[in-house]
């Protein structure tokens, strides 16, 4: 009975900061987590490690499925119409945008195609706030939208450390980049609270991450 009841309270579903051995048999994880074969099929389709996606997809929609934005993002991983037509039509995903296994194979296209045209953490920040508007930020180096660097700060914990196959993002000691006015709160913004320091790379391990098979080309605002 002691180790039926000590089974019964062993936490149940991995972590985001550790992409370790899951804590539950792999047959129970489906019925755990019903999206967790669209996760994995979207992982291994975009070379993408799948704490990422699950990450990204907790922050953008804490799961809902129907979860619509007031700009118009949709599903879980909160894709703009233009973006979802785009993608769609490529991987043959089919014409609900809340589906969830079509969205989530959308948004982690969507991810890669962040990922190869800018690294990280700069992949997150284009994804959040779309890849002509963070273009204008880095032209201009004003700091990020607060609604960004907010969205950075919950993501970056989740994923920055312990991603599959070793430290695919790794911390930089570099004092000009984690000052960076970039990723910054700027004195203006105090009152928002204190600065966000992400002190990341920008690009070294693109290769980190295996190419993805016909990777799509960028396209419209998220």
């Amino acid at each position: 009975m002691a180790a039926v009841l000590s089974l019964v309270a062993w936490p149940i579903g991995p972590t985001f900061a550790q992409a370790a051995v899951p804590l539950v048999p792999v047959e129970r994880e489906t019925a755990i987590d019903p999206f967790a074969d669209f996760i994995a099929e979207a992982a291994q389709r975009f070379n993408i490690p799948a704490p990422w996606i699950r990450a990204v997809m907790r922050v953008e929609s804490g799961g809902n499925v129907r979860s619509v934005s007031a700009k118009g993002a949709m599903g879980l991983m909160q894709i703009m119409p233009e973006t979802w037509s785009r993608l769609h039509e490529r991987y043959a995903l089919g014409g609900d945008p809340y589906d969830p296994r079509a969205n989530i194979l959308a948004g982690t296209a969507y991810l890669r195609e962040m990922f190869d045209r800018y690294g990280s953490p700069g992949f997150l920040a284009a994804y959040n706030t779309g890849p002509g508007r963070y273009d204008d930020y880095r032209a201009s180096g004003r700091a990020l939208p607060v609604e960004t660097r907010s969205y950075l700060a919950a993501l970056l914990p989740m994923i920055g450390d312990g991603a599959v196959g070793g430290s695919l993002i790794a911390k930089s000691t570099a004092r000009s980049w984690s000052t960076a006015p970039l990723f910054v709160v700027r004195s203006e913004d105090a009152s928002v609270g204190k600065p966000i320091a992400v002190t990341l790379f920008v690009g070294p391990w693109r290769a980190a991450l295996p190419v993805a098979p016909n990777a799509p080309s960028s396209g419209p605002e998220r």
